[in-house]
């Protein structure tokens, strides 16, 4: 069953008024994919009364409406991705699909979606039920930030959007607790994961530069963003404030992630895995083709790699999920209406990250300024692939499953660090869980770009390249390798992409036609070195392009690359590698 979205739902259910009711941006899909689904179904797994309205109309009372007013609090999310990343391009331009959307077309989800909702129960409402940010827009806009989109620092989220409580990360534990203390007439304040305006400083807790600061000096911007960094995992960070003119912005401390138990219950909720068929009726959702029948097979991502957002929403320390826990869904996936036999992805942020991970990290959080694997795979993780292995051994031989295939993407720098398990689980990957391609990011070739990137050199690429042939060769297989690769990153230039296109030609055999521009999202490194034009790790002056027919050029340098080789069929079917 479905949580309520209607009022016919709210009224068969016997419910006087929900709980709690989630605003989202995305249509409703009741999947352990949809943050607002998994925020939704914990909630009422502890008893609460919760009810959805997705993507509601702006210019009335009726869709926000609909559901009356909640007894403990609104939960706002513009959905599964920051609002402007969904509805503009690197160039800036208006998208015209939206995978989250029923009908595909880019025609319901607002520029910053956050505000939007919260004006829109703001002007409606007429009860005093607080108001709470969460999902990935507002962990990225928590504090003070660089906004692409209006090419300016920006203020917290929770100004802006006049919300009453901020909770940043995945949210589960955050969102139990502040539904738990209203249930029981108590107060917010404190719960770690959250933010909040006050006035008075709370003791022990860090301040970073003010708005106006940041706003006036870019060094100012960059102490803010790195003690952010430092202070943005459980257990080794401290809270946080930030000023905003008369206001302080108070952050406390992360809550700590799921533990694998808690993990295992989230995924064991008992998800639709489909669409509301209030919104099904408006067309179809592309999102169904990719998660319906996948599973997430653990959270978090060592990478931390500079352009990505995965590390300050979901974190660095990686939780997996039980090999059982895994099983029993995959079980209940052959179970579903319309399963033939194929198991989209077992996979998470990086598929070959199940399993093992740091003992020191486990009792005392990520290292301050050490990453797990830039510039190189660090000797305390040791990483072994031998339970995803086992895992997905298992899995392929349950009645009713025909294939299991691996599409979340793939580190090479672990399956090489790997001496105990790496060949045996790549061998594994080639021979059974790919579907002609295996894809892969190392998204460039130019040492000075990728440490740019916080992404290891070519080396690693050139040697995985090789090893997945000769493993290709002795399955008897012809699969191919797709790369993606990143266009005008901070420090590349149109020589760097013009190297790319020769190292690609020349080392992989390849014309690449997996290429995006980089886009300057909120609170991410990369974003950082857009706008200060400086290595925040050096100091040193940075090469960033910011003029939008020239980013394009850059693209264009792989992308005709491999428009031209295309064009060559002799060229096609010889050359290995080539999509």
């Amino acid at each position: 069953m479905f949580l309520p979205t209607t009022a016919e739902e709210i009224r068969d259910l016997g419910w006087d008024a929900p709980d709690i009711i989630i605003v989202t941006g995305d249509t409703y899909i009741d999947s352990s994919y949809i943050g607002a689904a998994v925020i939704g179904r914990v909630l009422a797994d502890s008893g609460f009364r919760v009810g959805i309205i997705a993507q509601p109309d702006l210019d009335g009372p009726d869709d926000i409406m609909r559901l009356g007013e909640p007894r403990l609090c609104w939960g706002v999310t513009s959905g599964s991705v920051d609002s402007m990343v969904a509805n503009y391009t690197a160039l800036k331009k208006k998208r015209m699909q939206d995978d989250l959307t029923a009908g595909e077309l880019n025609t319901r989800r607002p520029d910053r979606a956050l505000i939007a909702y919260s004006n829109l129960v703001r002007r409606y409402r007429t009860g005093t039920a607080p108001i709470v940010l969460g999902g990935i827009e507002a962990s990225l806009r928590r504090t003070a930030h660089y906004d692409y989109w209006d090419n300016r620092i920006r203020r917290s989220i929770l100004f802006d959007a006049r919300a009453d409580v901020l909770v940043y990360g995945m949210g589960e534990r955050a969102m139990l607790a502040i539904a738990s203390r209203l249930s029981a007439g108590e107060s917010t304040v404190g719960i770690p994961g959250t933010c909040r305006i006050g006035r008075d400083v709370p003791e022990g807790f860090l301040a970073l530069p003010s708005y106006e600061e940041v706003c006036r000096d870019d060094r100012a911007f960059e102490r803010m963003f790195t003690l952010l960094a430092l202070n943005s995992e459980h257990p080794c960070s401290r809270g946080l404030v930030q000023r905003h003119a008369d206001r302080l912005l108070i952050h406390t401390p992360p809550a700590p992630p799921l533990t694998s138990d808690e993990l295992d219950r989230v995924y064991s909720l008992p998800y639709e895995r489909a669409v509301h068929p209030f919104y099904a009726k408006q067309g179809k959702v592309r999102a169904m083709d990719t998660i319906r029948f996948s599973i997430t097979s653990h959270r978090g991502c060592y990478g931390g790699c500079n352009f990505c957002a995965i590390a300050l929403h979901q974190g660095r320390t990686v939780v997996s999920r039980s090999p059982q826990s895994i099983i029993d869904e995959a079980r209940r996936i052959t179970r579903l209406p319309g399963f033939n036999g194929f198991i989209s992805d077992v996979g998470g942020p990086t598929a070959n990250m199940y399993g093992f991970e740091c003992a020191q990290k486990r009792e005392r959080g990520p290292c301050a300024r050490r990453r797990c694997l830039y510039p190189a795979v660090c000797s305390r993780l040791r990483p072994d692939h031998t339970a995803q292995v086992r895992l997905l051994r298992t899995i392929k031989k349950l009645p009713g499953v025909k294939k299991v295939f691996v599409a979340s993407g793939i580190r090479c720098d672990l399956v090489l660090a790997d001496t105990k398990a790496g060949r045996a689980y790549l061998a594994e990957i080639v021979g059974h869980h790919v579907s002609g391609q295996m894809k892969i990011a190392p998204e460039h070739c130019v040492d000075r770009v990728l440490a740019a990137m916080g992404k290891p050199g070519s080396r690693h690429l050139v040697r995985f390249r090789s090893i997945f042939n000769e493993l290709n060769d002795a399955a008897g297989k012809r699969q191919f390798l797709t790369y993606y690769f990143i266009a005008a990153h901070p420090g590349c230039t149109l020589e760097d992409m013009m190297k790319l296109r020769d190292f690609s030609a020349r080392e992989l055999r390849h014309f690449p036609e997996q290429v995006q521009i980089f886009t300057p999202t909120p609170s991410t490194f990369s974003t950082l070195m857009y706008y200060t034009v400086r290595d925040p790790f050096s100091g040193n002056p940075l090469f960033v392009e910011r003029d939008m027919r020239r980013k394009q050029r850059q693209k264009n340098a792989l992308k005709q690359a491999a428009q031209s080789g295309s064009r060559s069929p002799k060229r096609r079917t010889s050359t290995r590698g080539n999509r």
